[in-house]
């Protein structure tokens, strides 16, 4: 469950900002532009929307009560709001929007073959979808050694982990589930991004907040086992002498325009 605004900031939210910036400079939107954040969460896409490519207006849609509280607290401007919504019947008109993006949210909808049909159904004809997930398999680094440490010792969470739950997050699912017939020039890239954390404290506190898969196991351990995952994790990160530890976040991110 995801459910804690400024939990959800301290562990991903703001590597997801850096991944936004870059990805919305990939999509090249000319300014004016209304566009749709499904799945918008804490508003960081919507944010970054604003700073980067002077919208008409931005709509976010998220089906959490809470992240809609924090990203109307956290974003207050005329051009953007935030609305409560279910991703596979988006309360919105159709063709409305120029552009419709999803940040991290495809691989948590349950049927994402039906949020797409949405989106496509949202976006004007010759407008973009676009989204963005984790590389969760690969290169998502700062997740990478939790769950391999994890899965080290007790094979049981292999399950748990994400690079095992969601096979969407992969170029080729992506290339598929954009490659509709009512979308043309579907495109699948990486990008990558600086996840760089001061001490090892401020790389592991974030999982001890519960929000997301992997902070949930954390907190599901007794103190024993908790303690033992954590020293465990302390001796497979690459900590340089200073203390801080660099890391890489991958994430891929597909687009396609609607054509029908």
């Amino acid at each position: 469950m995801w459910t804690g605004g400024a939990s959800y900031e301290y562990y991903i939210g703001r590597w997801s900002k850096l991944v936004a910036s870059q990805f919305l400079t990939w999509l090249d939107i000319p300014s004016g532009a209304k566009w749709l954040d499904v799945g918008c969460g804490t508003g960081a896409l919507s944010q970054t929307i604003l700073e980067i490519t002077s919208p008409r207006m931005v709509l976010g849609i998220d089906s959490s009560e809470e992240y809609i509280e924090f990203a109307r607290k956290q974003i207050q401007n005329p051009r953007v709001a935030f609305r409560l919504g279910d991703s596979q019947a988006l309360p919105v008109d159709s063709a409305a929007y120029d552009v419709v993006v999803s940040g991290l949210a495809l691989n948590f909808f349950p049927k994402p073959s039906k949020a797409m049909s949405e989106m496509i159904r949202a976006v004007r004809i010759g407008g973009t979808v676009a989204a963005y997930v984790w590389d969760y398999a690969g290169k998502m680094q700062l997740m990478r050694y939790f769950w391999d440490v994890a899965v080290a010792l007790d094979g049981a969470v292999f399950a748990l982990d994400e690079g095992q739950r969601f096979p969407l997050c992969q170029p080729k699912p992506l290339q598929e589930l954009f490659q509709t017939a009512r979308l043309g020039e579907v495109e699948v890239r990486s990008i990558e991004v600086a996840t760089v954390f001061r001490e090892f404290d401020d790389y592991w506190s974030p999982f001890l907040g519960g929000e997301g898969p992997a902070p949930s196991y954390a907190m599901s351990l007794s103190e024993e086992q908790r303690v033992t995952l954590r020293e465990q994790i302390r001796l497979t990160l690459p900590i340089a002498p200073d203390g801080s530890i660099h890391l890489v976040g991958r994430a891929w991110v597909v687009r396609g325009l609607r054509r029908n």
